[in-house]
């Protein structure tokens, strides 16, 4: 079955070229001009692929990226007339399995889809897939089950860590307060301060080392964020 593969951009030649390019390889191609109708058409099901220009007129494909990684895994091919190493880097972590910039020969937008794809397909599958579920490079967190994977092993997190955790993988990139992870642990242990975070936080990076990694990144006089690879 001919892979489906959802276009978005704002600018009408761009969504030409490149439904013509894909649709001549024997792509599904469906095209929309706004974040807004992206994530309509997303929620239609059936797409395997996000061609996602990053600079939109409603939702910028930073947000429309992040809304998907809520629910999906779908790789995203990112397209942007921005250049600039650190736009790179902010769509890779934030979920982007790939990045385009504008301007670009159709060729070559083929040859990064199909590469995409075969990475995709290389991936190990889930042995179970669920809503609960929220998985970010190579963490396993089980909402639902009140469980924690990396690398294979389970790891044993308080209620706390686990609230701590799961706000940093559910917004990766994006760098949170104290006062914001306070909040969102708070669901799980009503005594948790400020003053606190940062005591959870080095239990969790201790628990994740001894399992040879660490998933967060300190931004200092900020907070912290989820870390990248």
């Amino acid at each position: 079955m001919s892979k489906h593969i959802l276009i978005v951009d704002d600018e009408a030649r761009i969504r030409e070229v490149v439904h013509y390019a894909l649709k001549k390889e024997g792509f599904v191609v469906t095209a929309v001009e706004s974040g807004t109708t992206a994530l309509d058409a997303f929620q239609k099901g059936d797409v395997d692929l996000v061609v996602l220009d990053v600079t939109l007129p409603d939702l910028d494909g930073l947000e429309v990226c992040r809304r998907i990684r809520k629910s999906s895994r779908v790789p995203i091919l990112f397209l942007s007339a921005r250049g600039e190493e650190i736009d790179r880097i902010i769509g890779l972590e934030l979920g982007g399995d790939d990045y385009l910039t504008k301007p670009f020969s159709p060729r070559e937008l083929v040859a990064r889809v199909r590469a995409v794809f075969r990475r995709v397909e290389d991936r190990e599958p889930l042995p179970e897939a669920r809503a609960s579920l929220l998985i970010y490079r190579g963490i396993e967190l089980d909402t639902d089950r009140h469980e924690v994977r990396y690398a294979g092993q389970r790891l044993d997190l308080t209620p706390t860590e686990f609230g701590v955790l799961g706000a940093l993988l559910e917004r990766p990139g994006v760098v949170l307060s104290r006062a914001q992870l306070m909040q969102r642990a708070y669901r799980y242990d009503n005594l948790i301060t400020e003053r606190t975070i940062d005591t959870h936080v080095r239990r969790i990076r201790a628990k994740f080392r001894g399992a040879g990694g660490d998933p967060i990144t300190t931004v200092h006089g900020i907070g912290y964020k989820a870390a990248g690879e």
